[in-house]
């Protein structure tokens, strides 16, 4: 026992130590970038950070996923609480999201993530990724009251909102601002060039973090035009337990929408979490996979956390795991060890964190969205051909007019259009051949033959002339739908009429009855 707490105690002082810092020098400026984008306090993103390093590294059977707050979520959650109109009452969402991913885990439903085409999920996260980097522009610019950036992406531009504010727009425009978030995008620039290769043992993230830190210390001064307000920098009280906000489960059956965005964020959260432990697992180099029912159940047991203590969503998030591969770690006291630099920057140093100004921590998500809805993945899924690309499209445009579920929902719908569409070719297939100037006719049916080929069959079988023959052979069948028996079965009494001389192959006949 002392010989592997001994080695553990190596393991972590080697490499999951290191690891940890690593993953916390990542995790620290998108916990605080996510909360912005979100409209939650920005406690409720470092909260989210700790729950995830903390409690959900310790259940999980990830060595190397590490679960906190999403991008991929923060459309939904800045809607969910505009639209609750309480912050306490949008926690009961989170905790109801939470049950939501205990109980799939405990039923073993981990494969959902399979049921949903890879082109809606690639246009849902590339939607995801427009929408961050417009709400994201008017704090790259300056803006200090963003108001009109909380509704709906296609109202962006309508008379109340950006075109109504454009006037007073260059009046909170700060000059500060607009120089960091330049100096920031050219700091991610020269980090993206070859010669910058040894620039990226730190995360990108935090130079951008620094690099706005020190140009805010250099411009601020009395009366300086550049100098930034107290709105545009992070405030964190010394002290964030007084403010914390606690769900109000008074409202729990009095809010329908509560149950409806609990479900929509659980939905949207474990299939993150799937595609993330996916990827994840890929970098392990020790070729470990994660069991997905147990990581659910993990993330379940966060999220309720999350939601009792005020904190926002988590989901495993692909940057911090793929951080945590880079940086060399090793097993899930990486993650933890991440969690514990986080709890202990918001305990000891949050006057540090209240030097970062918004437009940093905008440039980090205006990266983060594009990486989300590069061109380039628009011109790789363009290339898989319109049954991958029109999903994807259609995904995007409806999310963007309206909201991510029914984005979602309507991407498989065309999804599901196009199988059915396969199928109706598959199912069956025709020949014909001349016999004595008598037509011959053959109709071969495939391994599996549905319901959803009712209507084409039917049609096909109406087609054939009077005084031919029809061999109908379902010998390579499986499975036949009852309903195709009845169709054939039906249409054996009308070959007699119409001297179509009829063979079954492989296929039983079945009573027909008709319905008044």
């Amino acid at each position: 026992m002392k010989r592997r707490i001994k080695y553990y105690r190596l393991i972590w002082l080697k490499h999951d130590l290191p690891a940890g810092l690593s993953v916390f020098l990542v995790a620290l400026p998108l916990c605080l970038g996510i909360a912005l984008a979100s409209g939650a306090p920005l406690y409720a993103g470092l909260l989210s950070g700790i729950i995830g390093g903390l409690l959900v590294s310790l259940i999980s059977g990830s060595a190397l996923g590490v679960s906190g707050p999403a991008a991929g979520l923060t459309t939904l959650v800045a809607s969910a609480i505009i639209s609750l109109g309480d912050y306490s009452i949008f926690l009961l969402s989170i905790m109801i999201a939470g049950l939501f991913q205990l109980l799939i885990g405990l039923f073993r439903w981990g494969a959902i993530a399979d049921y949903f085409p890879s082109s809606v999920i690639k246009g849902m996260l590339a939607a995801i990724g427009i929408i961050l980097i417009s709400k994201q522009i008017p704090l790259a610019l300056g803006y200090d009251q963003p108001d009109f950036w909380t509704s709906g992406f296609p109202q962006l531009l309508s008379a109340e909102h950006f075109l109504g504010n454009l006037e007073k727009f260059n009046q909170h425009i700060t000059h500060g601002a607009v120089l960091i978030t330049l100096i920031s995008l050219f700091v991610v620039y020269i980090l993206k060039r070859p010669f910058a290769k040894l620039l990226s043992v730190l995360p990108v993230p935090l130079y951008i973090v620094v690099a706005g830190a020190l140009v805010n210390y250099l411009i601020s001064g009395s009366g300086n035009v550049f100098s930034l307000k107290e709105t545009q920098l992070v405030n964190i009280p010394p002290n964030i337990f007084p403010d914390i906000i606690f769900p109000d489960f008074t409202k729990l059956f009095s809010t329908p929408d509560v149950w409806k965005y609990g479900l929509v964020i659980g939905l949207l959260a474990t299939l993150e979490t799937l595609l993330c432990v996916e990827a994840v697992d890929k970098l392990d180099q020790r070729n470990r996979i994660t069991p997905v029912n147990r990581e659910l159940i993990a993330q379940g047991i966060g999220n309720m956390t999350c939601g009792l203590l005020g904190a926002l969503p988590i989901t495993a998030v692909v940057v911090r795991g793929a951080a945590n591969a880079d940086a060399g770690g090793r097993t899930k006291l990486s993650a933890f060890t991440h969690g514990l630099f986080l709890l202990l920057a918001v305990l000891a140093f949050p006057f540090l964190l209240n030097k970062i100004p918004y437009a940093s921590l905008a440039v980090i998500l205006i990266v983060t969205g594009y990486n989300l809805a590069k061109p380039k993945l628009f011109l790789n899924v363009w290339s898989l051909g319109p049954k991958q690309f029109i999903p994807f499209l259609i995904t995007i445009i409806v999310i963007l007019a309206t909201d991510l579920l029914i984005g979602v929902s309507i991407g498989l719908l065309i999804s599901v259009y196009f199988i059915i569409q396969n199928n109706f070719k598959a199912e069956y297939k025709i020949s014909k051949t001349m016999q004595h100037e008598t037509p011959v006719y053959n109709i071969r049916l495939n391994s599996n033959v549905t319901f959803l080929n009712k209507v084409k069959l039917r049609k096909a079988l109406d087609q054939i002339p009077e005084y031919s023959v029809l061999t109908i052979d379902g010998s390579d069948s499986n499975f036949i739908d009852y309903d195709i028996l009845e169709i054939i079965s039906a249409f054996s009494s009308k070959a007699h009429d119409r001297h179509i001389e009829l063979h079954l192959i492989g296929i039983e006949k079945v009573s027909v009855t008709a319905i008044h």
